[in-house]
């Protein structure tokens, strides 16, 4: 085996799973990724691209294979970095929030299946060769789980709010494996999940911008490398300030 260390990401095919990737790979990392889609043709071309599982992440049946794949995949090597990106927003055509009164029951299933459950999922299977690698693991949780936001649906923004919590929970029983566990939590980043209305927000972001997903990217590189290694536990705000009002 090589020393280059093993990153597996989901969520890859768009916007911040694709900016991580990036990163990552110009860093020399291998990289496994996985969306619905098969692998973009970039990834194709990227020497350090190891491997694409295509998978629907919000499916729990899919998921127990997904880990078992990544499993084959990895061997008795290590996985030093696993991300958990993806995620589901459910938007209405009439620009209406979906709160708690006018959300459907199915909907909320989703999308905690998704943000939340399949997170948890991939880090218990992935226990061993996450310990084998002392590595690290990034959930992408949101501005949203924070407070109420304007955009942003109340199923999703409870999922993510959950995901902090279980951040926090998976630190210390993760800590015991040498394995470390944080959060990185956007704010208006400029991805396709961005609602068109978001440009009103500018003016409540003390940067004056919205974030790119190449800012996110950073910020999860850092929790994944050895500059943070006594870093755990901990949710890392990138959302040019926003989330201090």
């Amino acid at each position: 085996m090589s020393d280059r260390k093993t990153l597996l990401l989901t969520g890859a095919s768009r916007g911040i799973g694709h900016a991580t990737v990036r990163r990552f790979s110009d860093a020399g990392w291998r990289v496994i990724t996985t969306s619905r889609e098969e692998v973009p043709d970039e990834c194709k071309r990227d020497p350090n691209w190891t491997a694409h599982v295509p998978a629907d992440l919000g499916d729990a049946v899919e998921v127990v294979r997904f880990v078992k794949e990544v499993g084959e995949i990895i061997g008795d090597g290590a996985l030093d970095a696993l991300v958990n990106n993806a995620g589901l927003s459910p938007k209405t055509p009439f620009h209406e929030r979906l709160g708690c009164l006018n959300g459907a029951l199915a909907d909320w299933h989703a999308v905690f299946q998704l943000n939340f459950f399949t997170p948890l999922t991939l880090a218990r299977g992935l226990a061993a060769p996450l310990a084998r690698g002392k590595g690290s693991i990034v959930n992408v949780t949101s501005i949203a789980g924070h407070a109420v936001h304007p955009f942003a649906g109340s199923a999703y923004s409870t999922s993510k709010a959950a995901l902090s919590a279980l951040t926090r929970e998976m630190a210390v029983e993760f800590a015991g494996l040498g394995v470390r566990v944080n959060a990185v939590a956007p704010g208006e980043i400029e991805t396709a999940m961005l609602s068109p209305d978001t440009e009103v927000l500018i003016p409540r972001i003390p940067l004056h911008r919205l974030g790119t997903p190449e800012d996110v990217a950073s910020a999860i590189f850092y929790l994944c490398s050895g500059d943070s290694r006594y870093v755990t536990g901990t949710e890392i705000f990138v959302t040019g300030g926003q989330h201090l009002y």
